[in-house]
């Protein structure tokens, strides 16, 4: 397996949102493929375990504070914009605080770190840009208001940054799972179970993947995967685009 992996040596990678979820997995695959991995988490006893486990550095930061992304590294050649939340109520009772932190999170940090890399990866004349955006940036959901703003947002974002970037060797694209075994879908399960009266499996099926044509969750492993394959040099002309594993959902 391991040897079917691009060559990532002598690359840096930072990884947000990387104690946990996609992120974790994501810092696992790029130091699997030789990179040497910055993990940053908002939970710094995460961070540092992730990154005892890979051999990288660990960095507790708070993304909603534009200071703590400034204190972020630098001179990085991969970036992986990987750190999220959620939150779910109608568009009429939306807690105004919890939309804004939630952009700032998930749009002004990503956007914060483009600023803070780019001109190292420009200089080096190669750059990836894998930033983990959603189904939910390419469709619609009732009652998450912030987030599908925030990941149409980041999709935005990538774009310009894949325009900009590409006389500089960087790319930038997006990857755009469906539901994903994370802790954050886990408790989405458990909230939906007792608002509906029923089990964690009727959720999935009856709830979470009603437009999924394939009816299991990804794995975190499996969208890693792919952030590694958008590294490698076969993908040297793939950017500015949305990589769905949405299951089909995009399909129907």
């Amino acid at each position: 397996m391991t040897s079917q992996l691009p060559s990532l040596r002598e690359r840096v990678a930072l990884v947000t949102g990387g104690g946990s979820g996609i992120g974790r997995a994501c810092a696992i695959a790029l130091a699997e493929a030789g990179a040497t991995v910055h993990v940053v988490d908002i939970d710094v006893e995460s961070a540092e375990a992730v990154a005892a486990l890979v051999g990288g550095r660990a960095h507790g930061a708070d993304l909603a504070d534009p200071a703590a992304v400034r204190g972020l590294p630098a001179g990085v050649d991969i970036l992986v914009n990987s750190a999220g939340l959620q939150y779910v109520a109608p568009l009429t009772t939306f807690p105004v605080e919890r939309f804004a932190r939630i952009q700032q999170v998930m749009v002004t940090a990503p956007f914060l770190l483009l600023r803070h890399v780019l001109p190292h990866m420009y200089a080096g004349g190669w750059g990836r840009v894998v930033n983990i955006s959603s189904v939910h940036g390419l469709r619609a959901s009732a009652f998450k208001s912030a987030y599908v703003a925030a990941k149409h947002a980041l999709e935005g974002l990538s774009k310009v940054a894949a325009i900009e970037g590409a006389p500089y060797g960087v790319t930038s694209n997006c990857i755009c799972p469906g539901y994903v075994r994370t802790p954050l879908v886990e408790a989405q399960i458990e909230q939906q179970a007792a608002a509906h009266g029923i089990s964690a499996e009727d959720v999935l099926s009856e709830v979470l993947l009603t437009r999924s044509a394939i009816k299991r969750l990804i794995e975190p492993e499996e969208v890693a995967a792919a952030a590694v394959w958008l590294c490698g040099p076969h993908a040297d002309y793939l950017t500015g685009a949305s990589l769905p594993l949405d299951g089909g959902w995009g399909a129907a």
